[in-house]
């Protein structure tokens, strides 16, 4: 396999409704300093000059035609991550060998410098990679309420995105694992092994509405 110069192309999946957010609308169309949470993330990855970009909405979405997204191509979504991807997926023109970065449409507190470091580390890896952070907090295995046991934290990170993977051997993790949470779990479970990138603590996915609040000073404090 040839790693020279890959084309890279960007997937979105947007397809969520957001049901742990006590809001009137899905969680990536409330506004952070004067942008939606979705335009902003857009933005940035729109600064790595991607090949292409799709986006997987709701069939229902009735935000999506107030952002702008001339350059981006729009799929309907499915009931869940993995199937969102797949679809985003069989609308791109890539080759096997292609990078295909996924970011969750409520990471918008990603840094474009750590992007980057993980494009790089996808383009010079035959399997491909994702962000992550080592888990700082005691974790403990409880059952009934009640601790079990403290688990070992020293081999444990916590997974974000954007995770990048070559186009090949996505879809056909994806389509072969129908179980998968994330891009990632998927092509381990074809016996392989993704590269982790350092990424930061403050990359937040927005699920609850406390963290519209952290994101708020988390971008506040970036475009300082």
């Amino acid at each position: 396999m040839s790693f020279d110069n890959p084309r890279l192309h960007v997937v979105i999946p947007a397809a969520g409704i957001g049901r742990r957010f006590n809001r009137d609308k899905p969680k990536q169309y409330h506004e952070i300093l004067g942008q939606t949470i979705l335009e902003i993330t857009l933005s940035k990855l729109r600064a790595l000059n991607p090949d292409a970009m799709v986006i997987a909405i709701n069939p229902a979405d009735q935000h999506f035609a107030s952002i702008p997204a001339d350059d981006i191509v729009v799929v309907n979504g499915g009931d869940d991550r993995r199937s969102s991807v797949l679809l985003a997926l069989s609308a791109l023109e890539a080759e096997a060998d292609d990078l295909v970065l996924v970011h969750d449409a409520v990471r918008p507190c990603v840094r474009i410098d750590e992007m980057r470091a993980l494009i790089e580390i996808a383009e010079r890896d035959p399997v491909g990679g994702l962000l992550a952070v080592p888990v700082t907090d005691t974790l403990k295995r409880v059952a009934e309420g009640r601790v079990l046991a403290t688990e070992d934290r020293s081999a444990l990170w916590r997974a974000q995105t954007p995770q990048v993977f070559r186009m090949g051997v996505l879809k056909q993790a994806l389509e072969a694992f129908a179980d998968a949470t994330d891009e990632s779990s998927a092509i381990e479970a074809l016996g392989l092994n993704p590269r982790i990138c350092l990424g930061r603590a403050d990359n937040i996915k927005i699920t609850l509405e406390e963290d519209l609040m952290m994101a708020r000073l988390i971008l506040a404090e970036e475009a300082i």
